[in-house]
Parts: C-alpha cells; structure tokens; sequence
C-alpha cells in the first residue's frame, strides 16, 4: 500500500477510502507543496482503483482541519521572484495559483465521491479543499470556524473559494464572507448552505460514509447542466447584476480604495460567474497573481500574518530564560482598564485580584466581567458552568494583604506619578522577591516609575489598550534595570492571556502612544491652520485609520489629554515646547469642561440616547476655519501628512533606540493604534515609497509645516547606502 507523509490512508470493507490529514511535526494542518503533491495522488487512486467507491477526507489534528496555505512557503516562493521581470512574476504566480486550482479541480471531477469530514477549524484553502468536495459534513462545534480570511492579510482565496462559494450560497451571500473574511460557525454556515450538515461532536467521519454508502453523487453542481447560480448570473438572470452595483458602493464606502484585494475578489465573482468553472478558476488565478505582487498584499502578509504569529509565539523573549507559568496576579486599579484586564486574566484561568481604594468600585470592576461572560454564556459560546468558574477567580479587594503570593501585579491606576509611587510601595510590600511589577502607563517613562520601586529589575511597563477585552496588543516597556527574566515572565503572561506583545525601550510616550499622538496631533495641527474639522476627520479615516483623529480625541479623553500634558510639562519644565493643541485642550477641558465621548461633550457632542454624534458648534468659535471645501489635490496632499507625521515619528523612534524590530514597529502600530492596516505598518510604509523618496518629501513637508516632519539622520544614512528596515533588520538576523 502506498504511504503518504501528511496523510494516513485506509479503506475500509464498503470500499470508502479514509485521509485522514496530520502533518507531521506541526500543531495544526497546513497546505505546502508537498500537501498538495499528496492531494494530487490520492484522488488519482481514488479515480483509478475499481475497489475504491468514494473517499472522505478529515483531520489527525486536535487542533483543526486546516489552517489554510503555508503562507511562509508563499513568502519565501515571492521572495525568490526578485531577480525576473514583471511579466515572468506574474507568470510565475500564475502558474503557481492555477497549479492548487488544477490540484483541487482533479479531486473534484475523479469520478468517484469525495466528502469532507471537518473536526475542527478550516480556513482559507483549507476550506477551499472542502469547497472541492461534493459533500461537507462539519461537527457540531459553535467554536469551529470556517471561513475564507485571505482578505484581511491583502489577498483572495486562491484555491477556488471565489467561484465554489458564490456557486454554492449565491453572490450576494458570498461576497460579505470574502471581502471582509469573517468565519462562519457550523450553523451558520449550514444556514448559508456551504455544508451540507452538522452532527454531534465525532460522528463526522461515520456521516461522511454513510453519504457516499447511501447517496454519493460523484459530480460537483456546477458540472451538471441544469446548474444555475443561486440569485441569478449578471446579464444572464434577473436581479443577478444588482449585488455589483450596490456592492460597488459599499465597497468604496469601507475601504476609500486603499485596499486592491477586495476590488480583486469583486472582479473575480462578478466575472468568473459568467463563466464555466475551469474558467473562471483561470480568472482567479490571474486576479491572486496580480495581488501576489502587489506591495499592499505582501506588507500585510508580512505584518498580518507572519510577524503577528512570530511575536504572538514570543519570538522577543529571551532565549536564555526558563518558561514561567503565571497563576496570580493583582490589578491595582478597577477602573475601565482594570476592569478589563481582569476579565481576560480569568478567561485565561488566572487567579486575580482586584484592588481599589473601596470595595464598591472594585466590585463594580468585576461587575464588567459579569456583564461580557453573561452576554457569552446568552450567545452559547460559553458553558454556564465555565463561566461560574471564571468569575470566581476574580477577587474584589481594597486589602493590600490579598496581594501576597502574586506573580506579577499589574497597576494601573491614574496617570500620577505620586499615586503610582504609592501604589508601587504598598504593593511591593506584600511581595515575594521574585514577583514582577508591571505598571500599566501609557506614558510616563518606565526608569522614573521604577525609582518607587525596591526592586527595579523586576519592573516592568505592561500597556494594554483600551476596550482590553477587544484589543490585541500589549506593549511591553523595558526601564534601564528591568531584567531579562522580567521580560520573560511578561511575555508569557502575555501569552497566557491570548495577546501579541512587543518590547519596546523607555521613553515618554514609548512608542504607541508617541506615535498616535502624533495622528491626532497632526489633525489638531489641520484645525489651527483653519480646516474645517469635518474635512479633517473624512480625510483621517480615508488614509485607512480607523476614525478620524478628533473622534479618537475624544474616545480617548480629552480630560486624559490635557492631564498627560500637564504631567509632561511638570516633568519636562523648560525644555517644554508648547504647540497649538495646547491652548486648545486648556480652552476645551478647563473653560468648557468638554471631556470627550465619556462626559458627551468633546470636539463632537453625543445625544445621551441613541443617535448620531454632532460636530460642537462652539468649535468654530475657538478656531477660524479657511478651508471648507477639499478638492483631490488637497485631500492626497492631507492624507499624506497624516500617514508620513506618523511613519517619521516611527523612525525618530528607531533613531533613538526606543524600537529595534521592525516587526514590533509595524504590528505595534496596527493593533495598537489601527495604523493604514493597508500599508503594512509605518515602517513597511517607507520601505515602500523607498528611503530616499521619502526623505524628500519629509524634507519639503518640513519646509511647509515645520520640523515635525523633520527626517532623523538614520533615514537620511540609510537612504544614502540604498538600505530598508527590513532588509537591514534580516541581514542582522542572518548574521546573528
């Protein structure tokens, strides 16, 4: 019998043939060249041999069906494109994007039934291997997923998940599942009718057989000759043209065109269903070919996917230090960030304690997780008696006592370095000598808090972002004497609780909230000069962030604002330079008493019941507004300083030695601050226009809006020896 090395094949007495898909060596399914090869041979026996009556493919895997294509091994095939032309790589993607279509297209049309028993998550191709397969059967798991996200990291499914699915649920069910990548679960995806059935928990295989005992049909719908697609076909059935023309519109009203992956998959399925199946998975190989060399596609692969799931891995941990397991940890603080915190520690089966100076605000801080594990526990995504458990691993305190016997203590308490002193003290004092202390700033430097502190190696600045429960980053700051064991034990704390960090060195502001501050700095910068601030913010969020930066202004609290600025001119005395956000944020919070989105007054005010939010006519008041219409030239020439204030102020901070790793730089800035996600980061920016240009436009910015927009000396060296970050950052790493 043949033996295959990412599948284990069987036949059982009815002649149904089993792959069972466990790569080995990997913790989850992956599709490589060498998958795929396999896929190739086994429906060939499948075709070939008589005794075989059809084939149910499933997964060896705990962990899931299939990840989807290797994107690593895709990475390192477009890498290796540098030296040919333009024509000969988009060839070569061809070739290869059609190679995985012919592969799924062969063990659809074998001639025999082909079901797919699906245990666990598929995503992109590996859903797209189940696309190929006249019958999917999927166990009845709300947290299986299932779906096609190639869209979020610049791409579209390549493996035919275009066509099969707009054939299979119809083009206006299909098009919001590939152009924003969102997963289905099992019933939805039954709803939706890209899987024939849902069985309990383990039955999948034994279902998939009795299929192919009892009504195998060998043939896919769109190769029989009464295949009509669901909704109807553009020019061809009625109604079938009006989901482009309304999807048109949507599409430009949520990307502002920053992003060519989601036009890509509009053409493929407006085209390709208008065609016979081979063909149209032609013309979706031709569209991945194009978005394969694509910048946009291949800074999002890198920052998206690659560098998310290298730092999500720990890949800026210490190498030296043993692993740690964190079991209890006290959060100081029970406001909205306290709060949460706490909610995804329990989630994670950590022991905590949550401290304030009265029990009713520290209850009411765990009363936050009641609410988010209620509403999940309502939603069936969280067993009653899981949820009981988490909650009761949160502790509401105002005993410091309560802190002995914690691993870590995560403080964050108000933006006062006398309370945090404080804190830090009364802390420490209930600590054995190996806890770690996190402060949870997200701007007073590190070094100065850890003064407080008896042990300085062992502080740490852990920064969450604000609604923790939704955001995924931490940023890990590094004073002058924090250990590497610190490092170590925060990273996998931050592991444990399912977040990606990076490590960042000391500095006001650090990195985040430097960078971001220079975004809404930049839009308060447009409002003195007299635009009008409507401009400002449509223009803000059609560089791709994701609102405008007098909308983050006052989600972010003004009030919070003017306090850091404060801390920073006390801290800073002379050396402190006044800018024009100043005299604003002193009229707004002082003499206005405008806090933002959390008192309902800010640069915009909120109705107190549901409704749109309106820009403060008193706003006009505090500054002359000039400019109330933008034509395109203005608006390019807006949205640029939005992006390169930003990308600058990234490299300032390479300059300085705050960031090393261009991936903590860009991934930092997406999940941090929603950094143009399109461009890959604001390093991955740079390398893309090319260092040179972009001292030269930096240069006559600074010409025309001041030295904000000054480019630091490294940018200039490197622009003069033809380097990027990245290409300096991977010869480093070739070298260590």
């Amino acid at each position: 019998m043949t033996a295959y090395d990412n599948f284990k094949f069987t036949i059982d007495s009815d002649g149904i043939a089993l792959a069972v898909f466990d790569v080995p060596g990997r913790s989850m399914n992956t599709l490589t060249a060498s998958v795929l090869a396999e896929i190739t041979a086994i429906a060939e026996r499948v075709k070939t041999e008589a005794a075989i009556k059809g084939l149910v493919i499933t997964s060896g895997k705990t962990t899931g069906f299939c990840a989807g294509a290797d994107i690593g091994e895709m990475e390192g095939n477009a890498g290796s494109t540098v030296a040919l032309t333009e024509d000969e790589k988009l060839k070569k993607q061809f070739d290869s994007a059609f190679a995985f279509n012919r592969v799924l297209r062969g063990l659809e049309t074998c001639g025999k039934p082909v079901a797919a028993a699906i245990n666990g998550l598929a995503l992109g191709g590996g859903l797209e291997v189940t696309l190929a397969c006249h019958y999917r059967v999927v166990g009845d798991n709300p947290r299986i997923q299932l779906g096609l996200p190639e869209a979020k990291i610049g791409l579209l499914p390549g493996a035919g998940g275009t066509q099969r699915l707009p054939r299979l649920v119809g083009a206006a069910n299909a098009l919001p599942l590939l152009l924003e990548g969102k997963p289905s679960t099992p019933s939805e995806a039954l709803k939706l009718g890209f899987v024939h059935a849902v069985v309990p928990t383990g039955s999948e295989v034994t279902s998939a057989k009795e299929w192919i005992r009892t009504k195998g049909d060998p043939t896919a719908p769109w190769d029989k000759k009464d295949f009509r697609i669901p909704g109807g076909t553009p020019h061809q059935q009625g109604g079938g043209g009006q989901v482009f023309v309304l999807g048109n519109a949507m599409l430009r009203k949520n990307t502002y065109g920053n992003y060519p992956a989601q036009l890509a998959i509009m053409k493929c399925v407006y085209e390709g269903i208008q065609l016979p199946i081979d063909a149209a998975l032609r013309v979706e190989s031709r569209y991945f070919a194009q978005l394969s060399n694509h910048p946009t596609a291949r800074n999002m692969m890198r920052s998206m996917f690659l560098s998310m799931q290298e730092l999500g891995k720990g890949a800026r941990r210490p190498k030296d230090e043993p692993p740690t397991d964190v079991k209890k940890v006290a959060v100081i603080g029970a406001g909205m960030m306290g709060a949460g915190i706490a909610y995804v520690q329990a989630l994670a089966g950590i022991e905590t304690v949550l401290l304030d100076t009265t029990i009713e605000a520290a209850q009411k801080g765990k009363a936050y997780s009641e609410g988010l594990i209620a509403k999940q526990v309502e939603r069936g995504k969280l067993a009653r008696d899981r949820a009981e458990a988490t909650l009761a691993l949160i502790k509401p305190t105002v005993d410091y006592a309560d802190v002995k016997g914690a691993d870590l203590v995560v403080e964050a308490v108000f933006e006062n370095r006398e309370i945090k002193a404080n804190v830090t003290k009364q802390a420490e004092a209930q600590l054995s000598a190996t806890a770690i202390f996190g402060s949870n700033t997200s701007t007073l430097p590190i070094t100065g808090l850890a003064e407080a502190s008896e042990r300085p190696e062992n502080f740490i600045g852990i920064h969450f972002f604000s609604p923790v429960d939704k955001m995924g980053l931490v940023e890990l700051i590094l004073g002058k004497q924090t250990s590497p064991r610190a490092l170590a034990v925060a990273i996998d704390y931050v592991k444990k609780i399912r977040k990606t960090p990076i490590v960042v060195n000391d500095s006001r502001g650090f990195y985040t909230s430097r960078c971001f501050g220079t975004y809404v700095g930049e839009g308060q910068e447009m409002l003195a000069e007299g635009i009008a601030p409507a401009i400002i913010d449509n223009v803000g969020r059609m560089t791709g962030m994701p609102r405008g930066p007098l909308e983050l202004s006052d989600d972010v609290g003004l009030d919070l604002g003017y306090k850091v600025r404060e801390q920073t001119k006390k801290d800073l005395g002379d050396r402190y330079v006044a800018g024009p956000a100043d005299a604003l944020y002193e009229a707004l919070v002082v003499k206005h008493g405008r806090y933002g989105r959390k008192n309902l007054k800010g640069f915009y005010d909120y109705p107190a019941a549901k409704g749109p939010k309106t820009l403060w006519p008193g706003l006009l008041d505090l500054v002359g507004v000039k400019v109330t219409e933008a034509e395109p030239p203005v608006v390019d020439e807006l949205k640029k300083r939005f992006l390169y204030r930003q990308a600058v102020e990234a490299a300032r901070c390479f300059a300085e030695g705050v960031v090393t790793d261009p991936r903590d730089a860009d991934v930092g800035a997406i999940l941090g601050w929603g950094f143009a996600p399109w461009t890959g980061g604001p390093i991955s920016l740079i390398d893309t226009v090319g260092l040179a240009k972009f001292v030269k436009e930096c240069d006559r910015m600074a010409q025309a809006y001041g030295p904000r927009f000054a480019p630091p000396q490294l940018l200039r060296d490197m622009a003069a020896a033809g380097e990027t970050f990245y290409g300096k950052w991977k010869a480093a790493q070739k070298a260590a």
